[in-house]
């Protein structure tokens, strides 16, 4: 079957990108950068609420110790725009965001306890999946475009994503979710 005009003209077209939009890799990339530095930015914030609304001591801790963590990640970013030649200004991350929000809600629809910590647990998680996500993005694309210093900073960081994201499972998996499991038994 032959296509029609109409039919060719539609698979032709391309969506018109705002005049705002990175127009090559590397513009593309700072543009990716300045979101994640928004993103750690607004977690400095939002994790020490998190601790606060955490009940289980390792969890707490747990949760602090990356809110020093991720300040160092907003300091290696610094460096990553400063070896760039590029300003560190963030552009706000609706994904982050979201997950901060849905981290806040979660929070506030959940009483203390063990069912909240898990609660806790799972909303880190997603903000974890979505920084390893970016982190993975960034290294390749500083790869791509021969930036080897830059990739080298952003896959340390990816490295302490990765390893906060299997401390939250190991902490959910093993007493959190069992806790919150036995309150549901009562």
């Amino acid at each position: 079957m032959k296509k029609t005009d109409t039919q060719n003209s539609k698979s032709n077209r391309k969506v018109a990108a705002k005049s705002s939009a990175a127009s090559g890799l590397r513009e593309l990339f700072i543009d990716e950068l300045k979101d994640i530095v928004y993103a750690e930015r607004a977690l400095v914030k939002a994790l020490p609420k998190m601790a606060k609304n955490a009940t289980e001591p390792k969890l707490i801790a747990a949760i602090e110790e990356h809110v020093k963590v991720t300040e160092g990640q907003v300091q290696r970013l610094d460096q990553v725009f400063e070896l760039l030649g590029e300003s560190n200004r963030g552009k706000k991350c609706d994904a982050m965001e979201g997950l901060i929000k849905e981290g806040e809600s979660i929070m506030e629809e959940t009483e203390a306890g063990p069912v909240r910590d898990a609660a806790i647990i799972s909303a880190s998680q997603k903000i974890e999946h979505y920084e390893i996500a970016s982190y993975g993005t960034l290294v390749a694309f500083a790869k791509t475009l021969g930036e080897d210093e830059v990739a080298s900073l952003l896959e340390a960081t990816l490295a302490e994503e990765k390893e906060a994201d299997t401390l939250l499972t190991d902490s959910a998996y093993n007493s959190i979710n069992f806790e919150a499991a036995e309150e549901d038994e009562n």
